[in-house]
């Protein structure tokens, strides 16, 4: 059977055989299904976010107790890995609970590892600016500017490359310069930004952190949970993609993504 009906103009097909190759690259058409072999990114609402390929899971910032969206309860969570951006409690979230039921490592910076450990988490302190192997890929701990909810201790996000797939996960942050630095040093498949305003950067400002990062495809977080951070994901997606040309994919709590490195566009 031809790909497509006889009669079709030859600039017809090009142009919809274009917009089926970005849309297979760019992760825009639709929710994949989960196949063997691939990354999954799960989302749970807030900031919460899983990436999973085979046995190995890892979460960011697990807050489900408490989480309005309630996708999962926290005794429901089976991870290898805990990224935790800083200490408040809907970022930190179940975390210790969720790392002594199932013995994951918690990687997350050095004074906020310290207090984890005292209460019988196994850690890997990092600081701002390093960067570590593990068996999935690798961590590079980046600035965020937030308050750590820890003394002494500073808030952070995460580059990670989980078998080959670069997401940056912004964690709590306002708008900050050196993320052109970032978007130089890291080619960035996914970004994860909040959006929320008022404790982090608005969508306004994560318009210019895209511009900055030069993601492949951005993913809105941290916004609607509460009212003081209520705005409008699809607003902020139609202000990226009109202004930059960088697809945003805007997911829904519960929902599973099939992701994978995103060709150049």
């Amino acid at each position: 059977m031809p790909l497509f009906p006889q009669g079709v103009p030859l600039s017809k097909r090009l142009f919809d055989l274009t917009l089926a190759v970005l849309a297979l690259a760019a992760g825009v058409a639709g929710a994949a299904p989960v196949q063997d072999g691939g990354v999954s990114l799960i989302y749970y609402g807030h900031a919460v976010f899983a990436l999973e390929k085979g046995d190995t899971t890892l979460i960011f910032d697990p807050y489900l107790s408490g989480n309005p969206w309630k996708v999962a309860a926290a005794e429901e969570i089976d991870t290898d890995y805990i990224l935790v951006s800083h200490a408040h409690q809907d970022h930190l979230g179940d975390t210790v609970a969720i790392a002594k039921r199932t013995g994951a490592m918690v990687v997350t910076t050095a004074e906020l590892a310290r207090m984890l450990k005292e209460q019988g988490v196994a850690v890997h302190p990092m600081g701002i600016g390093g960067k570590r192997a593990f068996d999935f890929g690798y961590v590079r701990v980046t600035p965020a500017l937030h308050g750590s909810g820890i003394p002494g201790g500073e808030a952070c996000g995460f580059v990670v490359s989980f078998f080959g797939v670069k997401v940056y996960f912004a964690g709590d942050t306002g708008l900050f310069g050196d993320m052109a630095l970032l978007g130089q040093l890291e080619k960035i498949d996914y970004a994860l930004l909040p959006i929320g305003d008022n404790y982090t950067m608005g969508a306004e400002d994560a318009v210019l952190a895209v511009g900055m990062l030069k993601p492949k495809m951005v993913i809105p977080m941290h916004y609607n949970t509460n009212p003081l951070i209520k705005q409008s994901p699809e607003e902020f997606k139609q202000a990226v993609e009109k202004k930059l040309g960088i697809p945003v994919m805007v997911m829904q709590p519960g929902e599973t993504r099939l992701i994978s490195p995103v060709l150049s566009q």
